[in-house]
């Protein structure tokens, strides 16, 4: 029998060393050796100061020792650090930049020389020349964002050599050899487009010599600069290359055959569906070939914002829909024919690093290699995503929710009762939220807590128009969205929470949001309280520390410069919307930083606590001395997530509640924001 205690109070086998996963923590990035068919990946361990550690997955067993950091800070959020070929592993350190290349018994040893400037990921291996390894180039040597300089390079390990192989755009991404290593492809763009906004395509002839590549007749093969995305180039076989394009409005497949020089949509006719995501991430792949004849290739797409494993034909265009119980998937990698390995979250349990192998009539089968719970856990104790589609009161489109009851099957809540809300706005902010579990999510749904994640205006995984929407409007329509999903489930025909007593919070674009919506005018009482983690709170600082990557993706989606534009970037700056705030004018806030932030630096937090301070506001800091943009040791992972928890229950009164209820004191009071 469930015993009956108020919403948010409720006791948790969940605790915050779960929460980051106790040793170890999975990344975006496994990857294959395509001769021995040995699958790796990479795990972050914020027990070892969140370095990230090279795994054989099948055994459980690291590459190397403890004080070798794989990670690449290409493009700021890295991504792709690694690559292996005919037992070898070659991986950038990013403690001192190099690349390095390990084997079966000895210690890495570096492949590029000494240069502190220089940042090394998405190594291709050429299949015929491994010792001619092609790899994105980002040159710091001229720190300022605009100086910043990246290209695509050709690594020679037996000389230690970086010689340019391509330049002139302003970035790179997805680097690969054909299966005879007779043609490359890439994608680039330059500013202002991002690569969804603007990607290309591009596929050259390659002469291999035992010292170099000579690149010759290159072609665009997809792609319009700020009008048509093309992306995630891979190669099907020696002749057909696949990739994605938005011509449609959506991330659709198309395919280049080099002997005929003609690109085609795959589908016969385009589908509202997005078989690739933003590329934010430089490890992300969606797709696999299922054999190297060009026959059939196997899509993790995105409908309705959750993923879809298809297989595809590239004779015919027919794309078949296969069961799965994975409803994100981020790394599609080729074992061998039919046989693809890929990163996946279910609803029920924690992300794993999944062996899918398709028999004669294309029936999957799944083989979890990693993963699994770290402590005994009922699935009564699971509370799965519900999803909601809301019409949007801005445009009247819709808006895309999530909903987490609270649920632990040792308690229920008291009757009338509804439950405290934390309303989520994810980072990005063009990235979008899935239904897989997550162990924070849980934390605070098993102790009685609703949870709501909105997939607002600009969020992918619904068409370019659903992105597009924030441009301009950041800071405002992403804002209304969260208020609108809030109080659209705290009353009918969807009473599910209380919006009295609902929080707002986020993580970097999510916590300026959780600080705009504090800040708006008329909303600022709107939500109980707010959590902001390295969220921006002035955006013409932001601007002016921002680095390459995302300089005019900030200005887009603000809607200029600041130059052009100085009262709007005054406007949607938080830190200069407080007002006359008082101490019942302006939720409490929750403000958590890193301070070694590259990209949300630390001043912009002190800036905006001490403003909320001198106004009267109630503002609780905690800094966390050498984090970066996010989370990535263990103390300090365990110390947020229970200072957010402490700060929820005290200011909504959980903390004290039992005292209160002897006293026979009402549940709200004035100063608990009724």
């Amino acid at each position: 029998m469930a015993e009956t205690a108020r919403y948010g109070t409720w006791p948790s086998p969940i605790e915050a060393q779960d929460v980051c996963h106790k040793p170890v923590r999975l990344t975006d990035d496994v990857f294959v050796d395509p001769i021995t068919g040995t699958v790796y990946h990479t795990e972050g361990r914020p027990s070892e100061g969140g370095r990230n550690a090279i795994v054989f997955t099948e055994t459980g067993r690291e590459v190397m020792r403890k004080h070798w950091d794989a990670r690449s800070r290409v493009h700021e959020y890295g991504g792709a650090p690694a690559s292996a070929y005919d037992g070898i592993v070659y991986f950038s350190n990013v403690p001192d930049n190099r690349v390095y290349a390990v084997g079966r018994s000895e210690d890495p040893q570096p492949i590029t020389p000494v240069n502190d400037a220089h940042r090394f990921a998405k190594l291709a291996i050429h299949p015929t020349h491994p010792h001619l390894i092609v790899a994105i180039l980002e040159d710091h040597t001229k720190s300022a964002p605009t100086q910043v300089v990246n290209s695509v390079v050709l690594i020679n390990s037996r000389t230690q050599t970086v010689t340019t192989l391509v330049s002139g755009a302003d970035f790179y991404s997805g680097p690969s050899f054909s299966p005879d290593g007779t043609h490359i492809a890439w994608e680039q763009w330059s500013n202002p487009d991002m690569s969804w906004e603007g990607g290309q395509i591009y596929v050259a002839s390659v002469l291999a010599s035992d010292s170099a590549l000579t690149l010759s007749d290159t072609t665009l093969v997809g792609g319009v600069a700020g009008a048509v995305s093309a992306t995630y180039p891979l190669w099907a076989s020696n002749d057909v290359l696949i990739y994605t394009c938005d011509e449609s409005g959506y991330q659709n497949p198309w395919k280049y055959t080099v002997s005929a020089r003609t690109a085609a949509p795959v589908l016969e006719e385009p589908v509202d569906v997005d078989f690739s995501l933003p590329r934010w991430y430089l490890g992300w792949e969606f797709s696999a070939p299922l054999d190297l004849d060009a026959g059939k290739v196997l899509y993790a797409a995105v409908r309705d914002g959750r993923s879809y494993l298809y297989v595809l034909s590239l004779a015919d265009g027919e794309a078949e829909e296969l069961e799965c119980p994975y409803v994100n998937i981020l790394v599609l990698k080729r074992v061998r024919d039919n046989v693809v390995v890929f990163k996946a979250e279910s609803v029920d349990k924690p992300e794993a690093i999944v062996l899918c192998t398709l028999d004669e009539d294309l029936t999957p089968t799944f083989k979890e290699l990693t993963g699994g719970f770290a402590l005994p856990l009922s699935p009564s104790m699971i509370s799965e995503a519900k999803s909601f589609t809301l019409k949007n009161p801005a445009n009247d489109g819709p808006l895309h929710v999530l909903y987490y009851p609270p649920t632990n099957s040792n308690y229920q809540g008291i009757q009338g009762e509804k439950p405290p809300c934390i309303v989520n706005a994810h980072g990005g902010p063009t990235t979008h939220v899935s239904q897989g579990f997550k162990w924070e999510v849980q934390f605070f749904t098993s102790r009685g807590f609703a949870w709501i994640d909105v997939n607002y205006s600009g969020s992918c995984g619904f068409g370019r128009e659903y992105i597009e929407r924030l441009n301009g409007q950041w800071g405002v329509i992403d804002v209304q969205d969260c208020i609108h999903a809030m109080k659209s489930l705290s009353a009918a025909p969807h009473p599910l929470i209380d919006r009295r007593r609902s929080i707002i919070r986020g993580r970097s674009a999510g916590g300026y949001l959780a600080l705009s919506a504090c800040c708006h005018p008329k909303e600022r009482k709107t939500f109980a309280a707010a959590t902001a983690m390295y969220g921006a709170a002035d955006m013409r600082g932001l601007v002016k520390g921002m680095h390459k990557f995302q300089l005019h993706h900030v200005q887009r989606l603000v809607g200029g410069s600041p130059e052009e534009i100085p009262q709007v970037y005054k406007e949607r700056s938080p830190l200069h919307n407080l007002g006359n705030v008082g101490k019942l004018g302006f939720p409490p806030l929750l403000i958590m930083q890193g301070s070694a932030d590259p990209i949300v630096p630390a001043s912009q937090a002190q800036a905006m606590v001490e403003a909320v301070k001198t106004q009267g506001g109630r503002v609780e800091y905690r800094l966390f001395e050498g984090e970066l943009h996010g989370w990535r040791k263990t103390k300090t992972i365990e110390l947020a997530i229970e200072q957010e928890l402490a700060f929820y229950q005290e200011v909504l009164g959980l903390s004290n509640i039992d005292d209160e209820l002897e006293e026979g004191l009402p549940l709200y009071s004035a100063n608990r924001l009724d």
